[in-house]
């Protein structure tokens, strides 16, 4: 399915993100549609739809726009094809090794958060429980 095209409807079903949010990170210069069809719908691949996958992933861990940008042109840069150089890699790779650790600590914050709100509702259903 790496060639075919996909209208936004259905990328927003495979994505699980409203169209809006879609557009607005079009706006946001994140992801671009790859084509446009005769009557000017957005038109989007796999590829398209993997980048959408990945900026949804970041939202929640806290990420801005500015920075799922970077990673976006970081992860581009390498994936381009284009002959590199060795410090660049490195570089490049860095940076991405910095967003991993990043996201590594902010599950973690959220896990704490998750097991505190869990023993907040357990005090409330046991506080129900002594009334019954």
């Amino acid at each position: 399915m790496s060639g075919q095209h996909m209208q936004i409807g259905e990328v927003a079903v495979r994505t699980e993100l409203p169209l809006r949010t879609i557009r607005h990170y079009e706006d946001a210069g994140l992801v671009a549609p790859s084509a446009r069809s005769q009557g000017g719908f957005r038109l989007y691949t796999e590829s398209d739809v993997a980048r959408l996958t990945v900026v949804r992933s970041m939202k929640p861990l806290g990420f801005t726009l500015d920075e799922i940008r970077t990673l976006l042109e970081t992860t581009d840069r390498l994936d381009s094809g284009e002959q590199l150089a060795p410090w660049e890699v490195g570089q490049l790779l860095g940076r991405i090794r910095g967003f991993e650790q990043t996201a590594q600590r902010r599950v973690e914050d959220l896990r704490a958060q998750l097991a505190q709100a869990e023993e907040f509702t357990g005090t409330l259903a046991a506080r129900l429980g002594r009334r019954r």
